[in-house]
């Protein structure tokens, strides 16, 4: 399959679980485990169509029932399907808020629980993480965060932001660091092609407590917490880019 299929079914399969959610939404009958179901359906479909073999170790590491602010690395677009799938909890995401700009799409990420983060706005910023507070206590959803913000370029694991680190204090959950290893070559920032047939490892990290550090310990939380995610990344130095790809496959 060419990218430009893989790329329109991806579309397909978005559309697919997000008119029927806005329908909910708009008779009042919202159910998070009908959304969950939807969302493990969506991913596992965009990871088939794009031949992407997931390799998952440390799922040990979760506990049935628990809830986690979830942070990992944000190496591309397919992330997000590999991220669900290799989990498979319950589970949110925040998200930059042009991604609800898209019609249909973001409405639909609005109606299943989805957490919009405008980051120019400090105060609707604030307000998101306070509903993705709310969503973790009183909906019993994890929330997936990339504390790095935005996709990286190259593999390097950017800066992080304190937002999540906050939230995970707030909301007295654990953080749950988790590595991706080769989503980029699937599909890199700035890339008009999907690449199949690659294999991605997904390393789940024993979970972090946010309480020991205290209000005045997030540099030292986020430390840990990146110290965490570039244990199972290749290479030694964090701001290290990834090899680059000789080959295109399409």
């Amino acid at each position: 399959m060419y990218s430009l299929g893989i790329l329109t079914n991806a579309a397909y399969e978005t559309l697919k679980i997000s008119v029927p959610t806005i329908l909910d939404a708009v008779s009042k009958r919202t159910n998070y485990t009908r959304c969950d179901a939807r969302l493990d359906s969506w991913s596992r479909r965009l990871v088939e169509q794009a031949g992407i073999v997931i390799e998952t170790s440390g799922r040990e590491h979760l506990v049935a029932g628990e809830t986690y602010v979830v942070m990992s690395n944000h190496q591309s677009h397919y992330d997000i399907p590999v991220v669900f799938q290799a989990l498979a909890i319950p589970i949110r995401m925040v998200a930059k808020t042009e991604l609800f700009r898209i019609p249909v799409f973001g409405r639909a990420m609005l109606d299943s629980g989805f957490i919009e983060l405008d980051r120019s706005n400090r105060r609707r910023a604030m307000e998101s993480l306070k509903l993705a507070g709310k969503r973790i206590r009183e909906d019993h959803l994890s929330i997936w965060i990339a504390p790095e913000g935005t996709r990286s370029v190259d593999g390097r694991l950017g800066e992080f932001k304190t937002g999540g680190f906050h939230l995970a204090r707030e909301a007295g959950v654990p953080i749950l660091p988790v590595t991706l290893d080769g989503t980029i070559n699937v599909h890199r920032s700035g890339d008009s092609k999907v690449h199949r047939g690659e294999t991605v490892k997904v390393t789940i990290h024993p979970p972090i407590q946010p309480q020991k550090y205290g209000r005045e310990g997030v540099k030292e939380l986020m430390a840990e917490v990146r110290a965490a995610i570039v244990s199972s990344l290749p290479g030694d130095d964090p701001g290290e880019p990834l090899p680059q790809r000789s080959d295109v496959v399409t």
